[in-house]
């Protein structure tokens, strides 16, 4: 009986001792200043993540972020293409106040961005990747970039001691980069902002050679509104040039070989040929899986009409868009095992997103740029042990905007005050409380331009969005986003949304306001394309 006792008593002060370590480790772990992991995909659809939904890939490395932290259900974005998101990002500013409206214009460099102040705050700061904007980013330790969009295959890259053409897969390449900084590089007595940053999957979707089988042979579920007729909405949803049947390329974007389109004596797209920087051993490896692919479509074509053709473009879409993201998968994976292999894990706050949403087939579409749910939402997984408890689901109307202030506040640095995000913090500390935001702001400018999607402003609640085409269109939309999710049927002129439409169009002025917006800047901007000859008149 004393044995037991005594063994009883052992234990208790074991068990005591473990909680004062682990109390002691928390403790020790909050003086750190902790590290942050920001990866970006480049165009990488919600709906492909299988956290999401899993109905058309598995993606469980990106999945850990959200088990082992917080999956956020209403991220978006504020303008929904890629350069002009990015500096939204590193500045913590609308895309009217940092002056990157668009891909065309140039980024302002006397802008502050985030990695500049945390640099100057003690952070090590690096940069793997594609930024798609200048070739010198400041408040970088060291950057290795890719030129513009960059390539898939045997990619070249921008550094601080100059070019450089690496051969391989771009995917694995970047993250490559990223664990020999870590590995070889990385300052033990520093904290690190490490911005990993990846091309896929982005236009034109070229798999990684040991996806080519296994993703070729799958077919995939076809969304409701493929073959949607844009019905009431032909002026503006109609008129864009990103409709899969129309304005997908067979060479570019299906990868149907330029000899075979001669041969059927079909008009094309004009794009270049992207398998032409594979190696011949690369093209060898693609030929055998891709040129069977296209000696069917050789036979099926002639007996082809509109739907047939709609579907088989669809298909080898779907088949390289998501055999790009199983490879990006595979590489986040990497990179978390080697955080919890050097015991960085515990005090590294990683983050998953995409610099927009895009469609997948939705409203027979790929690209991005609408406000339309699916572009305009954006993935955001985060994780940061201790903090966050994991397995969270946050559905609060979180934007790009935010991640500036929440970089900063974790380190422990004042934001500047012109930045006009809000801090994630309260609601990755479960403190919503703290967190008072009912609206979120978006507008889009690159029109007359690629896919031809007309300028537009808007607000998004949980319940509505209420969006303005303007230009050479003044056409209002209202979507009820809980009853009508695929966005279907505009009640801008229901007389059942009379009230809401009124609050939304106050709504809709008091956030303009609040982030200085105006119709005064945005016919600024339309001069300055018609200075730059982008608009002809």
């Amino acid at each position: 009986m004393k044995i037991v006792r005594n063994s009883m008593v052992l234990l208790g002060c074991i068990s005591l001792l473990f909680t004062a370590c682990k109390s002691n480790l928390k403790k020790e772990i909050e003086k750190k200043k902790p590290n942050i992991i920001f990866i970006m995909s480049d165009d990488h659809a919600y709906q492909a993540i299988s956290a999401y939904d899993d109905k058309l890939i598995q993606t469980p490395n990106i999945d850990r972020i959200a088990k082992e932290g917080m999956l956020f259900t209403n991220a978006s974005v504020t303008n929904s293409i890629c350069a002009p998101s990015r500096a939204v990002i590193l500045t913590g500013k609308h895309s009217h106040i940092n002056g990157k409206i668009d891909n065309l214009s140039p980024f302002d460099t006397t802008n502050i961005t985030f990695p500049q102040i945390l640099q100057k705050a003690g952070y090590q700061t690096a940069m793997f990747g594609k930024l798609h904007f200048g070739n010198n980013p400041k408040g970088f330790d060291e950057f290795k970039i890719l030129p513009g969009q960059g390539d898939y295959y045997n990619p070249k890259f921008i550094t601080q001691k100059g070019d450089t053409t690496i051969t391989g897969y771009v995917t694995d390449i970047i993250t490559d980069l990223t664990l020999d900084w870590f590995k070889n590089r990385r300052d033990t007595e520093k904290p690190f902002m490490l911005m990993y940053l990846h091309k896929a999957p982005h236009r034109s979707w070229l798999p990684a050679e040991r996806h080519y089988t296994e993703f070729t042979n799958k077919t995939f579920p076809v969304p409701a509104t493929l073959f949607e007729d844009y019905k009431g909405r032909e002026d503006i949803a109609g008129s864009a040039e990103m409709n899969i049947l129309k304005h997908m390329g067979l060479q570019y974007d299906t990868k149907v070989y330029p000899e075979v389109i001669e041969e059927l004596g079909i008009k094309d797209l004009n794009y270049y040929n992207p398998i032409g920087r594979m190696n011949p051993e690369q093209r060898a490896s693609w030929d055998k899986v891709y040129q069977p692919i296209n000696d069917d479509f050789k036979q099926r074509y002639p007996q082809m009409n509109d739907s047939t053709l709609m579907l088989w473009k669809y298909q080898r879409y779907m088949q390289d868009y998501l055999g790009t993201i199983a490879a990006v998968d595979e590489n986040v994976g990497r990179v978390l095992d080697y955080l919890d292999e050097e015991g960085l894990a515990e005090n590294t706050m990683v983050i998953y997103t995409s610099d927009q949403g895009f469609y997948l087939g939705e409203h027979g579409w790929f690209d991005k740029r609408f406000m339309y749910e699916e572009s305009f939402k954006t993935p955001l997984l985060i994780k940061w042990p201790n903090v966050i408890t994991p397995g969270t689901t946050e559905e609060e109307m979180v934007q790009n905007l935010d991640f500036a202030q929440t970089f900063l506040e974790i380190a422990g640095v004042t934001a500047p005050e012109d930045m006009q995000g809000e801090s994630l913090v309260p609601l990755l500390k479960g403190e919503k409380e703290k967190w008072d935001r009912d609206a979120v702001y978006y507008h889009y400018y690159e029109y007359p331009a690629e896919h031809a999607v007309k300028r537009h402003y808007g607000i998004a609640t949980k319940e509505y969005k209420l969006i303005h085409f303007y230009y050479d269109v003044d056409k209002w939309e209202l979507y009820d986003r809980l009853k009508d999710p695929q966005e279907l049927n505009n009640v801008i002129d229901d007389p059942k949304y009379a009230g809401v439409l009124s609050e939304m169009q106050e709504k809709m002025k008091a956030v303009r306001l609040k982030y200085k917006d105006s119709d005064s800047l945005s016919n600024g901007y339309i001069n300055l394309y018609k200075e730059k000859g982008w608009i002809k008149e």
